[in-house]
């Protein structure tokens, strides 16, 4: 399941450096996750780290993208390979 960032978000600019695919930017007014690249850090990390950065606690999982592990580490390679 990809995340999403809520609108209790401050801007806090904590969550966007810690991306490893690069999913998190600014949308109009707070953060956005974009879900074709969010794979919640499978194949980076053990769990998602713009969560543990987050200071208020405004990222939750998307209900409009629910996946697998399975799934996201399909998506993680997708994003990996060169042409992808």
């Amino acid at each position: 399941m990809a995340l999403l960032i809520n609108d209790k978000c401050i801007n806090c600019d904590m969550c966007d450096p810690e991306c490893p695919n690069q999913a998190i930017y600014m949308g109009d007014k707070i953060y956005q996750i974009d879900p074709d690249k969010c794979t919640e850090c499978v194949g980076h990390y053990d769990t998602p780290t713009c969560v543990s950065v987050c200071p208020i606690d405004c990222i939750k999982p998307d209900p409009n993208h629910k996946e697998t592990l399975d799934q996201l580490a399909e998506k993680y390679l997708r994003l990996t390979e060169p042409n992808g």
